[in-house]
This record gives C-alpha cells, structure tokens and sequence, in this order.
C-alpha cells in the first residue's frame, strides 16, 4: 500500500461560497489514458471539479499523454475548470536520499527509462518544466504549482527540492487511495466501492488514474459515477485542490 505523504492545503475563497460542510479533493494521474473519456464525460455529467497530475505516459492507443494528438481533451478539460498539478514529464519515480539536494531516480519513460540516476533540483525543476510547457503548447494555460511524484513516493528532501521549483507536493489520504491499479481478481470494483464509500471523509484527498495497464476490469466506467453519487448522497462536495487565495481557517494535515 502507498506511503501517506504529510500535505497541507487549503480551500478557496470561490468553494467556500457554496452552502456545503463536508468537501472532497478527487484527483486522477494520467496513466495510460484508456479512461480518459469515461472520466472527462463523468465528471462533466454530474459537473465535478477534479485535480489531474500530468507526465508524458504512454497511451493504450500507442501515442503519449502529452502529445498533440491530446489537445482537444486537455484544452477541453481546462475550458471545464478543473485543475492541473504536474507529474513528472518522463514519470519519474524517486528512489532514495543521496544528500542534499541529490537523490537517486528512476524514470519510466525517455532517454533514460528504466535506469536509476543521479538528480539534482536543478534536474527536477527541468524535469517538471518539461511538463508546464507541454501544457501551456497545448492549453495557452500553465500548471497550478503543484505536483505529485509518481507512486507518491518522496522524502523530505525531495518534497523541499520541489519547493525550489516553486511546487506544492500533493499526495492523499489513506481512505482517498480508490485502489484502481489494484489486480481486479483481488479487488472487485464492487469491493473498491463499497470500501470507499465507507471510508472516506470530509477533507479527504481521493486518487485514481485515467488508465491502469495491469488492471483487467477497468475502475473508472464502472466505480466512478457511483462514487460521485455515493458521496453527494451523504453530504459531500468536491472542490480541486486550492493554489490561489489560500485561507488557512479550513486547512488540514493529512498525516
């Protein structure tokens, strides 16, 4: 299971207008984007505002996430308000501490895939930039200053090396881990429903992904919307993750 990563945000003054009491952060990292669509179409029937954390994967359909043959869908989801952090331009994974200012990496995609390196900040900060100006090309629009390392794996060290980069680093919360890479043989999406629906919390920050290789009975077309509903039914709203305007009243440390 994934290591909780400490996280501090806050809720924007233009959610705080709405008459809820009880909010949740859904975000979605690309993966290989086979639900794209499904969560896009969702989210826009029941008018849900999501986080979605950006790195240059590979897509079912053989291209990558942030080519140009995504354009429309990333200039579309911007037009639709949701926020977008980024996620590393070649998915890369940290490792371990090797000092200050210095860990070791491994990315999943691009000229170096599969190899552990050596990463400084000024590696990461070019690194993350890769993905801002990829999103700017196709969007006009550049990323909200946050970020999530793939898997959520980090240390202190390489949360503050993010800093330097000017990015927040966004991880989630225990009950928020939806559990769509999980084997399907294991974990029905009837049991990741049900669990969910169960143990989620106001404040919570909820994570998925827009395709997931290894799972054999995709998550998404068949948990999402009744999730959406599950949760509003019990009181509950969602809200992106906030970057302007912060108003530490309605912060929370998810621990």
């Amino acid at each position: 299971m994934r290591k909780l990563i400490p996280l501090l945000f806050f809720v924007t003054s233009h959610v705080l207008a709405e008459p809820c009491s009880q909010w949740v952060y859904l975000t979605f990292d690309t993966g290989n984007m086979s639900v794209a669509e499904d969560v896009a179409n969702t989210l826009r029937k029941h008018q849900i505002k999501a986080s979605f954390f950006l790195a240059n994967e590979k897509t079912k359909r053989g291209d990558f996430s942030l080519d140009s043959s995504w354009k429309d869908y990333w200039s579309q989801l911007k037009k639709d308000g949701h926020a977008f952090g980024n996620h590393t331009f070649h998915h890369t994974y940290f490792q371990k501490d090797l000092s200050r200012d210095r860990v070791l990496a491994k990315s999943q995609f691009g000229p170096s895939a599969g190899k552990s390196v050596e990463l400084n900040t000024q590696g990461l900060c070019q690194e993350l930039q890769l993905v801002n100006d990829r999103f700017l090309s196709l969007t006009g629009s550049k990323l909200d200053p946050i970020w999530r390392a793939p898997g959520g794996k980090v240390s202190q060290e390489y949360i503050e090396m993010g800093h330097t980069c000017g990015y927040t680093h966004i991880g989630w919360s225990a009950a928020g881990f939806l559990g769509d890479e999980l084997p399907s043989e294991k974990y029905s999406n009837a049991y990741l429903l049900d669990k969910a629906l169960k143990g989620i919390r106001s404040g919570d920050v909820l994570m998925a992904h827009l395709g997931i290789w290894s799972r054999k009975d995709p998550w998404a077309p068949a948990v999402l919307e009744p999730l959406i509903v599950g949760l509003k039914k019990k009181g509950f709203c969602f809200a992106t993750i906030p970057t302007a305007k912060q108003n530490p009243r309605f912060s929370r440390i998810i621990q």
